[in-house]
């Protein structure tokens, strides 16, 4: 068969055109979308993180003793300054709120402020950010589950231990009363829930004046005063690593035995409700056989036991105390003790500097922002101590007040800030103290 003279054979030009069509314009896309757009570089971040948040975990990294290495103060800083700090995020940490016992919790607390205070001295800042780094670690794999077993990790060991107060002999210089106080106040407030967020998830640290053999292996973070912090690197230092709870059982441990009544022998098997509180609190008969301070009209303004005293009710059973604004919490209950000691009923009120009524009596707003009260009937064995929690934490619920609204003008006078046994008549014109009322016994479940 002939071909029809009116089909005719492409031009060879055509060719080039059909092999650019094809081959060409396939790569001059994929060029353009491979192109350097102004947000690649944002994204290419943000698929490294993910890949590096959904990265199987590996075994937790090994917890080495610290070790640094001879460099003289000059040299150390001038090599930490060196390393950079991680552009990574730097979240802060959830919130850690410890759920044991309460003679767990006295022990934590006092392991807690012991590391606080022998590592980052009297600086609450510092102590804060220590707290942090603790709570951490009891969150980690790689370490003990436990406050006190992170804290005297490696204790018996003369060098190498995780926190060297524990095992270079510092132990044996004493705090003072008021700045223990003050570091188990911070510890205290660490375990129910305070976060220190400028770490982060950090879990190591070191002053600038030394460099441990792990510095420049850890992501940089942050400094605070003159310590720098750490975390590790890759998926064990993110949050997702941070999952583990704590377990009950804190270990006694007998170094700070002299410092710590939770942490004696004699006192494994405390089961009242505050251990901390019940080892401060004096018993009735030892209440009872002091002699009672001279205490009237003449010593309004005065310093009484270490607060100035702002007034006292008609019957001279109440006393109104102000104290300063940085002083201890625990230490308002030996004020307290001072001021009713030898006073069969007494109750004492406490407001922090600035806050503290002009005289008597406080108006309902005023005792809502009452610091602390307590209250005694040494006749029928009462005595109880509370802590405004809204203001000073207090990890013991038994420990705090109740808080109240009225809901009324015809509402009854709320004088008693949360302290049981206490009815009112009128405005503060008499005070009884009556034992606490029987619990009933639980009605039956029904299935």
């Amino acid at each position: 068969m002939t071909r029809p003279d009116s089909v005719k054979e492409p031009h060879p030009a055509m060719w080039l055109v059909w092999l650019l069509l094809f081959a060409g314009l396939p790569a001059l896309v994929a060029g353009w979308e491979a192109r350097d757009r102004p947000d690649s570089g944002v994204r290419r971040f943000a698929a490294a993180q993910a890949a590096r948040l959904q990265a199987p975990p590996t075994p937790p990294p090994p917890v080495e003793p610290v070790e640094v290495y001879a460099l003289d103060r000059d040299q150390a800083r001038a090599f930490n300054a060196k390393i950079p700090f991680s552009p990574l995020p730097n979240p802060a940490a959830r919130p850690f709120v410890f759920a044991g016992s309460e003679v767990d919790l006295a022990r934590a607390i006092d392991c807690l402020a012991a590391a606080q205070i022998y590592e980052a001295g009297d600086d609450a800042v510092g102590e804060r950010a220590v707290a942090q780094v603790v709570l951490n670690r009891v969150r980690h794999p790689a370490f003990p589950k436990t406050v006190c077993a992170v804290v005297f990790q490696g204790q018996e060991r003369r060098t190498g231990c995780q926190f060297t107060f524990t095992c270079d002999g510092a132990l044996a210089r004493t705090p003072s009363p008021a700045v223990w106080d003050r570091a188990r106040e911070i510890a205290r407030g660490a375990l129910a829930g305070k976060v220190f967020p400028a770490i982060g998830y950090a879990t190591h640290y070191h002053t600038n004046w030394v460099v441990p053999y792990w510095s420049d292996s850890l992501d940089k973070l942050t400094m605070v005063g003159t310590h720098l912090f750490f975390r590790w690197r890759g998926w064990w230092g993110t949050p997702p690593a941070f999952r583990r709870g704590s377990e009950s059982g804190e270990p006694v441990i007998a170094q700070i035995a002299r410092l710590s009544a939770a942490h004696r022998p004699e006192n494994e098997t405390l089961t009242s409700a505050s251990t901390a509180i019940a080892a401060a609190m004096a018993s009735s008969a030892e209440l009872a056989a002091q002699a009672p301070m001279a205490i009237g009209p003449h010593s309004v303004g005065k310093v009484i036991a270490g607060g100035r005293l702002i007034a006292t009710d008609p019957d001279g059973v109440t006393f109104m105390v102000e104290v300063g604004r940085t002083t201890a919490s625990d230490s308002w209950l030996t004020i307290a003790h001072k001021i009713c000691g030898g006073r069969p009923l007494c109750r004492v009120m406490v407001w922090r500097g600035g806050s503290a009524p002009a005289a008597w009596p406080p108006s309902t707003a005023q005792i809502e922002t009452m610091s602390f009260g307590y209250i005694h009937n040494l006749d029928v064995g009462l005595q109880r101590a509370l802590w405004n929690c809204t203001q000073t934490p207090r990890a013991a619920k038994s420990e705090c007040m109740r808080q109240r609204v009225p809901t009324g003008a015809s509402a009854a006078p709320m004088g008693d800030a949360g302290l049981d046994g206490v009815r009112r008549r009128g405005r503060f014109e008499t005070v009884k103290i009556v034992p606490p009322a029987p619990t009933p016994p639980p009605a039956p479940s029904t299935p």
